[in-house]
């Protein structure tokens, strides 16, 4: 059995699919802040299991844990709007649910592993080329934006921790930029994609010169399958993205709008909170270790994401 906290968001559902297509049990335990898993085609498979319950609830995390060799934390608050807004839920879940969840972890008699999702935000506001090795920044105190990072952070500090001190087979993997069909909450591309099907402003925050290099979800879940079975993983960090997928958020919005041949207008308004004004990763460890390369290009990307909303957007408006 197979455990996934935050398995009803986009990563974690996605994940559970995956894993279900390959014949593993599997049981997600979330609250369901974001669900991106009621309605898909798998969530009344046999071997999924759902429990309803929340990470700072550390009991209910225990029993959930019950029977599994394999612990996947997906859990977390993210989003720029979500932290901002809410900085000390964001430190607490983040923070106290990581250790909550690793505290478990830890007591699983024969566990396998333990993959912590940590971000690319680690590496602060200009990152170019970013090791896993590469010290980590964090922004100025009293900035909400940056709680985030913070949070993830001590979170990968804590993973180490529980693998050098007790054994826990733990893995950290850091996301950078993923999207594709199924994202919910605030991606830049999923609302970028959204909008320019239905002809709407395309809202970009500040100048649009910030740079993200973006990973399809089918890539990011190959680099994470490569994670999860290979025993020379344990008590590493990998960077999983795409690093030729990299364009500018005012370019990501101009390429998106001719990709889907849209009639959407660029407005420019202004910015919410500090922001990544550079975030590209260096994937030589995960390439030499994992054998990872991502694969589908920028374009195709947006195209498939398109198609999956395109087709949401129908079988919304037939339900109608």
């Amino acid at each position: 059995m197979i455990l996934i906290t935050g398995g009803a968001g986009f990563i974690g559902s996605t994940i559970a699919d995956q894993l279900l297509q390959s014949g593993h049990s599997v049981r997600v335990f979330d609250n369901f802040h974001r669900d991106a898993l009621t309605g898909k085609s798998f969530a009344n498979h046999p071997d999924l299991e759902i429990v309803v319950g929340d990470v700072l609830d550390y009991d209910a995390l225990r029993r959930a844990a019950d029977g599994i060799t394999v612990f996947i934390h997906c859990a977390g608050i993210a989003g720029i709007d979500t932290v901002v807004k809410s900085p000390t839920r964001t430190m607490r879940v983040n923070i106290v649910g990581t250790a909550n969840a690793l505290e478990v972890a830890r007591q699983i008699k024969n566990l396998e592993r333990f993959i912590d999702f940590s971000t690319s935000e680690v590496f602060g506001g200009a990152a170019f080329g970013a090791e896993e090795s590469s010290n980590a920044i964090t922004g100025a105190v009293g900035e909400a934006r940056w709680v985030y990072a913070v949070s993830k952070l001590a979170g990968e500090h804590l993973a180490h921790s529980y693998w050098k001190e007790f054994g826990t087979p733990t893995v950290t993997l850091r996301p950078f930029n993923i999207y594709g069909p199924g994202q919910v909450g605030e991606g830049a591309i999923h609302a970028f994609v959204v909008r320019a099907l239905e002809n709407r402003d395309l809202n970009i925050y500040g100048e649009g010169n910030q740079i993200r290099a973006w990973c399809y979800i089918d890539d990011f879940l190959r680099g994470f399958s490569l994670a999860m079975d290979n025993p020379q993983t344990i008590g590493e960090s990998f960077n999983i993205g795409n690093a030729r997928a990299v364009i500018t958020i005012y370019g990501l919005a101009q390429t998106i709008i001719r990709v889907l041949d849209s009639k959407s207008n660029i407005v420019f308004k202004p910015e919410r909170s500090a922001d990544i004004e550079l975030r590209v990763p260096r994937v030589d460890k995960a390439r030499e270790i994992l054998g990872f390369e991502a694969k589908v290009s920028l374009e195709e990307g947006i195209r498939q994401t398109a198609q999956y909303y395109r087709n949401k957007q129908r079988i919304d408006a037939q339900s109608d």
